[in-house]
């Protein structure tokens, strides 16, 4: 496969990936708040996604140096999966330090997906250019990273979309469905 080709791969699937985040942010944070939830609990949904996040950034370089960039992306977005798989198995009827703890965890597992599929998406540029072009390199990065907050912020309207026009558990499984694809065609093309 070209080099151009495998960025663009890995482009589409960063983006997915991206778009179906901050749709869950957005998700999470309205289906939440209309059930009552008080600020704090609100907050704590969301601490374990940072918190593993950070982790995963320490780790991240380890990790893919010994398995590879391939082996990281294709985690992120599996690891995205089952988050969103996760939580579409949540359960009205818990009590709600239950319901907050549950969403913790997927909301960990989230947030060591976000990062390694960040890592290897900015990673892979690094495949596309000789190692002394410094500059191109960081127009890349730059153009990818602006890219990640444009895609970060249209998915706020996706997950607030998703919620009004399918409700909370559907929204989770159309989320899952597209990350699904674009792992499957990672798979077959990287």
């Amino acid at each position: 496969m070209s080099a151009v080709r495998h960025y663009v791969v890995v482009t589409a699937a960063y983006w997915a990936f991206t778009l179906t985040d901050g749709a869950l942010r957005m998700l999470v944070l309205l289906h939440f708040h209309g059930l009552g939830y008080a600020p704090a609990e609100l907050a704590f949904l969301f601490l374990f996604y940072e918190l593993f996040g950070v982790v995963t950034n320490l780790l991240g370089g380890w990790i893919a140096a010994r398995l590879g960039v391939r082996v990281t992306l294709l985690a992120g977005l599996a690891l995205q999966i089952a988050a969103l798989g996760m939580l579409s198995a949540l359960d009205p009827t818990w009590p709600r330090a239950a319901s907050v703890a549950f969403v913790m965890a997927a909301q960990a597992l989230s947030g060591v997906a976000k990062d390694l599929t960040k890592m290897s998406s900015k990673s892979a540029i690094k495949t596309l250019l000789p190692a002394d072009a410094h500059g191109p390199l960081f127009r890349w990065v730059a153009l990818l990273t602006g890219s990640k907050n444009a895609l970060k912020g249209a998915g706020f309207f996706l997950g607030s979309a998703l919620l009004t026009g399918l409700g909370f558990r559907p929204a989770l499984w159309a989320m899952a469905g597209g990350l699904a694809v674009a792992l499957a065609v990672a798979l077959t093309e990287l």
